[in-house]
C-alpha cells in the first residue's frame, strides 16, 4: 500500500471523517463488483456496502495495520454479503411450501454455473467468486480470508471438481442434495 493511503487511514483513525469518506470512495467500484458477484441483487449490494462502510467507520480506530485497510474493508464487505445470503436462505426455508420446494428442485436440474457456484460452502464460494469472477490473485484472497495460499488452492481445486460433478449430472446432485 502506498504511503499516502496509509496516511489517509491514520487521519481517519484519528477521527477525520472526510479522510474516511475519501478512502471508501476510492474502493466503491471494487466493493460493488465484489458484492454484486456474491449477492447478485443491486439492493442487496447497496445494503452490504452500506453496512460494511458503517462497520468500518465504527471500528477503524481499532485497525492495527493501516497498510491492510483494503483487505480489512473487503473482509467486512464479504461477511456482510454472506449474512445477506444466509438471511435469504432462512427466509426461503420459512416461507416456501412443499410444492414451491419441488418446483425449485426441478429448476435445480437445469442449474447453470453461476447458480451452482452459489450452492458451494460459504468460504469456497467466496474464493471462487473472488478468483474467477473478480480476478483476485490467490495470495490476496488468502490475506482477505486469513487462510494460507495453499488452502485457497485446495479449495479452488475441490470447487472445480464439485462444480463439474454437479453440472455433469444434475439428477445425481438432486438426489444427493
Amino acid at each position: 500500500m502506498n504511503t499516502g493511503l496509509e496516511k489517509q487511514v491514520r487521519r481517519a483513525q484519528r477521527g477525520n471523517n472526510e479522510a474516511f469518506i475519501q478512502l471508501v470512495q476510492g474502493f466503491e467500484l471494487q466493493m460493488y463488483q465484489v458484492a454484486k458477484s456474491i449477492v447478485k441483487k443491486d439492493e442487496d449490494c447497496a445494503d452490504a456496502m452500506q453496512e460494511a462502510t458503517l462497520k468500518a467507520f465504527r471500528s477503524i480506530s481499532g485497525l492495527k495495520q493501516p497498510e491492510f485497510f483494503k483487505t480489512w474493508l473487503f473482509r467486512i464487505l464479504i461477511n456482510e454479503c454472506n449474512m445477506i445470503l444466509r438471511r435469504r436462505v432462512q427466509t426461503v426455508a420459512i416461507t416456501e411450501s412443499p410444492s414451491e420446494m419441488n418446483n425449485r428442485l426441478s429448476v435445480a436440474e437445469s442449474m447453470d454455473l453461476r447458480t451452482a457456484v452459489l450452492q458451494l460452502e460459504e468460504i469456497t464460494r467466496n474464493i471462487v467468486i473472488l478468483h474467477y469472477y473478480q480476478g483476485f490473485p490467490l495470495q490476496h484472497i488468502a490475506d482477505l480470508l486469513e487462510i494460507s495460499e495453499g488452502a485457497v488452492k485446495t479449495r479452488l481445486h475441490r470447487a472445480r471438481k464439485t462444480l463439474y460433478e454437479w453440472l455433469a449430472d444434475p439428477v445425481e446432485r438432486k438426489m444427493n442434495g
